[in-house]
Formats: structure tokens, C-alpha cells, sequence
């Protein structure tokens, strides 16, 4: 379980305070990358913390407002569509991960950010490989982030519904395949992505396969 030692041992040396940061949604085919940025104060953390992908759907949505009343700040911030395909996905998730941290409403004086690609962030930062299970904070960030992404797919799946995006939140599942197949791509897709190119350009999106019309 993910715990504050990363947290206390950095405010031993730092006068402000130390934020988690964590993404959701590098992988699915359409919809933004979110972050999420988060400053947690010891005495007042949320039991149950976790790595959001360890926890279900219903654990998640009982956290968050935990996360949101008790936490100093909680910065959100994205990169939609369009900036993933114009600066790839990677970039895409550093600018979404330094508009969360500008988004607190308690400037951090340093981030503790998941995975080991540091983003330029405005404060100094570090990598912790795994860190939403085994900091807090990054947990915290985890939670917010998937959920408030979660929730904009549930809302995009309102108005595109073939693609069961309510579910499959936009990965690249069976169902998802079927609807791309059925109703084309969409201005949430993704075009830099692989299957989301072969569609448009005439190949299967699951397998690549040249899309044959009726009598060729």
C-alpha cells in the first residue's frame, strides 16, 4: 500500500509543500490525457488509498470528494485531442501534468511524479517507477485524474454512443473495434494513433488489413 515516507523525507528540506502527480489516459484511442496534481497533509489522508488501477470503479468514486475535502489543493489539468496529435502523446501528458500543478491553488515547492519521465514542471520535480503504489500523494493524483477522465468519457459516450465509450472509456477493446468499423472516426479519435490512421486510411483498425468493398 502506498504510504508518506517519499513525502516527509523531501519536507525535511523543502519550506513549501510537495505534491503527487499522476495521468490517465495515455493509452485509449480517443478522448484527452488528464492529470492530476496533489498535496496531502499528514493527519488528514483518506484511508484507502491506492493505485487507481488496484481499486474499482465504485472504491475510486468514494474517494474522490475524500480527496477533494480533505486534501490542501488539487490541481486538474489535460491535453485534448488535437495537442496529442500535433505533439505526440508523451508530450501531451507533460503539458496536461504541468497544467495540474499550475492549477493548485497551493503553489508545491516540489512534485513527486509517477513513472521515471520527468516533465518540465514549475517547480523542481522527481520520478518515483510505480509511485501510485507506493506514495500517497501519487495515489491521490491517480484517483482524481482517472476519475475526472472517466467521468468526460461517460459524457462523450452521451453523444457518440456507438463506440461504448461509457465502458471501454476509449481504449482499443473489441467493442470499440466494432464501432469504428460501423460509424467511422470521430473528432474525439485520435488520428495519430495507429488504429485510428489505418481506419482512415481504408485498413482495418484492429488488424491493419486492407478494408475490401463489396465486389473487389
Amino acid at each position: 500500500m502506498p504510504h508518506y515516507i517519499y513525502e516527509s523525507r523531501l519536507l525535511k528540506t523543502l519550506a513549501g509543500p510537495v505534491c503527487g502527480v499522476d495521468e490517465a489516459g495515455r493509452g485509449p484511442l480517443a478522448g484527452p490525457v488528464v492529470a492530476a496534481a496533489v498535496i496531502l497533509e499528514r493527519g488528514r489522508i483518506p484511508r484507502g488509498l491506492n493505485d487507481s488501477k488496484q481499486l474499482n470503479e465504485e472504491e475510486r468514486e468514494a474517494l474522490f470528494p475524500l480527496i477533494m475535502e480533505r486534501a490542501i489543493a488539487v490541481g486538474v489539468g489535460d491535453a485534448s485531442v488535437e495537442e496529442i496529435d500535433l505533439v505526440n502523446i508523451r508530450q501531451a501528458t507533460h503539458l496536461a501534468m504541468a497544467r495540474a500543478v499550475r492549477a493548485l491553488s497551493v503553489a508545491a515547492e516540489f512534485a513527486l511524479v509517477d513513472g521515471n519521465d520527468a516533465p518540465a514542471l514549475p517547480c523542481k520535480c522527481d520520478t518515483l517507477v510505480d509511485g501510485d503504489a507506493r506514495s500517497v500523494s501519487i495515489a491521490a493524483a491517480s484517483i482524481i485524474a482517472k476519475v475526472t477522465r472517466d467521468r468526460m468519457m461517460a459524457a462523450l459516450h452521451d453523444q457518440h454512443p456507438g463506440y461504448n465509450w461509457k465502458s471501454n472509456k476509449g481504449y482499443g477493446t473489441a467493442e470499440h473495434y466494432s464501432g469504428l468499423r460501423a460509424h467511422g472516426v470521430t473528432i474525439h479519435h485520435r488520428r495519430s494513433f495507429g488504429p485510428i490512421r489505418n481506419l482512415l486510411l481504408g485498413r482495418d483498425p484492429g488488424t491493419g488489413e486492407p478494408i475490401l468493398l463489396a465486389g473487389e
